[in-house]
């Protein structure tokens, strides 16, 4: 068994897993880490090996105080990744995309494909069918323009999320839920868009915490799938050592 983790900006996502086969995932808050993991790892004590990837703003000592229990490794750089990367500062490339790119390598062999992850913020990242990583793009999420709409103007209220009725909004509250949502819908389909036409044999994952919401709203096809970093990084640790 495998515990992955998946440490984002916000929240921490983890689940375990025997071969490819998820048995449970989880999702809790960066300072309950420790005491959630020690109770996973209470739960699956056949867990050998303890797999991370990090953006975010948390120690590795917290994850080495299990060290004693399992094996603890952390995605790198300089792990061998099963794309060629193309990015020209590829140093500045996120764990969790190049995660995402070699999931979608691994998964979805000899074509090109469009991962997009609605989290804190959008990315997106373009794998070619002869595994070149491109690069994509990087936007704010639901959540971020939410609060930037507050905190940069005078008079804007914060707002939680609500899916819009109309797109004309007669109120200032309608009004910012449909400029935020129904932006970030059409920001996503335009990319899509602009993506099918240049490239073809081509296939869109869609995850992260709104992947759910958005497989609703979007016009194109896509395969969604929420959990899709956390597989991604039990098949690139598969990949790690069977090629090390």
């Amino acid at each position: 068994m495998i515990l992955t983790v998946d440490v984002g900006n916000t929240r921490i996502k983890a689940a375990v897993f025997e071969g490819t086969a998820v048995l449970e995932s989880f999702v809790f808050e960066k300072n309950e880490l420790e005491k959630k993991i020690k109770k996973i790892l209470g739960n699956y004590q056949k867990c050998s090996d303890l797999v991370v990837a990090s953006v975010g703003n948390v120690e590795k000592q917290s994850f080495l105080i299990f060290e004693k229990q399992l094996k603890v490794h952390f995605f790198t750089h300089e792990d061998k990744f099963p794309f060629h990367n193309k990015y020209a500062t590829p140093k500045t490339l996120g764990i969790d995309r190049m995660i995402l790119a070699a999931g979608a390598t691994l998964q979805f062999p000899k074509q090109n494909r469009l991962v997009v992850d609605a989290g804190t913020c959008i990315t997106y990242d373009f794998i070619d069918e002869n595994d070149n990583y491109l690069g994509g793009a990087i936007s704010p999420g639901l959540r971020l323009r939410y609060e930037s709409l507050h905190n940069y103007t005078a008079r804007l209220p914060l707002l939680s999320f609500e899916e819009p009725d109309q797109y004309i909004g007669n109120t200032t509250m309608q009004a910012i839920h449909s400029g935020v949502v129904n932006g970030f819908v059409y920001e996503i389909d335009g990319f899509i868009d602009e993506y099918r036409r240049n490239f073809s044999n081509f296939i869109i994952i869609l995850t992260g915490g709104d992947a759910e919401f958005l497989a609703k709203r979007l016009k194109n096809t896509i395969f969604a799938n929420s959990n899709f970093l956390l597989e991604s990084l039990n098949q690139t640790f598969q990949y790690k050592i069977n090629n090390d």
